[in-house]
């Protein structure tokens, strides 16, 4: 497998990685007992900590692009063994 697609692989992982981790560990202003400012919304999140969650994702989303690369190598999933309708016997 070339690099470049190691890469990109790497950058999907990421983002979904990121876009799913987003709402875990985020309160409310009402979870945390804070006062809200004048006009914000009842789900606006108090202590979002993006560089938290980029670290998170990038850690995650390397392990996840190792094991893809190396599944890639080895070959122990391939496409055969995902075939839920296989066809029928004769």
């Amino acid at each position: 497998m070339q690099w470049t697609s190691i890469v990109a692989i790497y950058f999907l992982v990421f983002v979904m990685t990121a876009f799913v981790m987003l709402p875990f560990g985020v309160r409310t202003a009402d979870e945390a007992g804070i006062a809200k400012v004048r006009g914000q919304a009842d789900s606006a999140p108090v202590n979002f900590r993006p560089g938290r969650l980029v670290i998170r994702a990038s850690v995650i989303a390397a392990a996840l692009t190792a094991l893809f690369v190396l599944n890639y190598e080895m070959g122990w999933i391939t496409a055969a063994d995902l075939n839920l309708f296989p066809p029928p016997k004769s």
